[in-house]
């Protein structure tokens, strides 16, 4: 029995772009709110509403990464 995976790619090179785009502006979005809460010294609960840029980040990334 063969189990080798053939795997195409479901989106082009324009949506790819745009999926890293999305993550990178993400992640530069998550470094400055985090870097200006910090400095305002603002609790750590809030600080917790960073995770929602940074997953949005990394899933942008990964999906134009994997080409998904």
């Amino acid at each position: 029995m063969n189990d080798q995976t053939i795997c195409y790619w479901n989106i082009g090179v324009v949506e790819r772009r745009k999926r890293l785009q999305f993550g990178i502006i993400s992640f530069v979005i998550g470094i400055v709110v985090g870097v200006v809460l910090i400095a305002l010294d603002v609790s750590n609960l809030w600080r917790l509403l960073l995770f929602l840029p940074f997953v949005g980040g990394g899933i942008g990334y990964f999906q134009a990464h994997e080409k998904t």
